[in-house]
């Protein structure tokens, strides 16, 4: 059996999304075969997810991998939510601390691969293990000398680089790695079986039964970044009659929307805000969606290298999508056949491929079959986990 070690450097349980994401990608590792062990970082957690004890009920997967919390410095309570430079030195003494926990623990632990997403740890396990055992899974395209040329060292000192994007695979192997293979993100194939209908996932929710809801589901803003739902907001005034339901925060861009739809003349009680919820629960709030959207603007990371890991969830609620015309969403749909497309920030087409949508029930329904269709066959985490276990040459010791 492949023995894997999955190091990242993240507390769990975390609020951030990619906490789900890393616990669903061992879980999937494991279940096609692997013997997983995710390497995490035992730091300070806030007093809600202190209580946490069982990681694997609170994310909903199984329990066929182990977590290992690794020591480090942690000091990161002291600046909570700040990006100044006390903070940054002491996120990077976290981090220091961690990558020697990680290599001290990887000279005493034997493995057929460690796996990871940050550069630095799999740099400093570059001087003690061979390439081939060393997987680096890329979800951005550093920028800035320090993080480029770090990232620039890592993809040339392991054996497999994985990146959730076609283009940000070509972009690293221009940084020199010598092989980069395209994973995309995917869905917990579970978590999408025996969805209640619209009208009995809206009762749940208490919301109304009637009429037409527009959702989106995600942070309001990756990086300080826009995410274009203030377009949303726009195109909805100019269709009308036309409720909008966000899933995700933080609550002061919320807030800030709340303010535009109202000035835009729209009912306040058509503005349905949900907040953070919990994993589990997502599909939940699909299911009440009539048409979920991704309008993200055009910027590099979210046209090359940002993985649509939302458009997937989308996808396996069985809705209609509309989403921003951006490569990295192409890698994954189609336009008019699993969504409709529509130029970034152009309100005018985005309102018109929502109207679209609402007038043409048989369209909505033709275009969430087949995306589901595509997501199921193509982009689970367990299909992604055994593509990513033959890349590393590893299929036939699996199981």
């Amino acid at each position: 059996m492949t023995r894997m070690i999955y190091i990242a450097n993240i507390r769990l349980p975390t609020e951030k999304a990619h906490g789900l994401q890393i616990m669903q990608n061992c879980e999937a590792f494991a279940e096609v075969g692997a013997d997983v062990s995710l390497w995490v970082t035992n730091r300070i957690n806030t007093a809600a997810l202190a209580s946490v004890r069982d990681l694997w009920a609170h994310y909903g997967v199984r329990r066929n991998f182990r977590v290992c919390r690794l020591p480090c410095f942690d000091l990161l309570p002291l600046v909570p939510n700040r990006s100044d430079r006390l903070a940054q030195v002491i996120f990077l003494l976290q981090l220091l601390t961690f990558t020697v926990s990680a290599l001290i623990g990887a000279l005493f632990t034997p493995a057929d691969v460690y796996y990871s997403r940050d550069p630095l740890v799999l740099l400093a396990l570059s001087l003690v293990k061979p390439r081939r055992k060393l997987a680096y899974e890329a979800h951005q395209l550093a920028s800035g000398r320090v993080g480029a040329t770090l990232q620039r060292w890592t993809v040339r000192r392991v054996g497999h680089v994985f990146a959730t994007t076609g283009q940000l695979a070509a972009d690293l192997r221009e940084r020199g790695a010598q092989s980069a293979h395209v994973a995309h993100d995917g869905v917990r194939r579970d978590r999408f079986a025996n969805l209640p209908n619209k009208s009995t996932a809206r009762a749940q929710l208490g919301w109304r039964a009637e009429g037409f809801i527009v959702g989106y589901v995600g942070r309001l803003h990756t990086m300080e970044m826009d995410k274009g739902v203030g377009t949303l907001v726009d195109a909805l005034a100019q269709v009308g009659g036309t409720a909008i339901a966000l899933v995700g925060g933080p609550d002061d861009r919320a807030a800030q929307l709340r303010d535009r739809w109202i000035a835009a003349g729209l009912p306040e009680d058509d503005f349905l805000y949900a907040g953070q919820v919990a994993p589990d629960q997502i599909p939940l709030y699909l299911r009440a969606f009539d048409v979920c959207t991704m309008p993200f603007p055009f910027t590099p990371h979210f046209a090359y290298h940002a993985s649509p890991l939302k458009l997937f969830e989308y996808m396996a609620a069985r809705r209609a999508i509309v989403a921003s015309d951006l490569p990295s969403t192409r890698e994954v749909v189609t336009d008019g056949a699993s969504a409709l497309l529509t130029p970034p920030s152009d309100v005018i087409a985005l309102a018109e491929a929502i109207r679209q949508l609402r007038d043409d029930f048989a369209l909505r329904q033709r275009l969430a079959d087949q995306a589901y269709n595509e997501v199921m066959t193509h982009y689970t985490w367990d299909a992604r986990a055994a593509h990513i276990l033959n890349q590393l040459g590893l299929t036939e010791e699996v199981g």
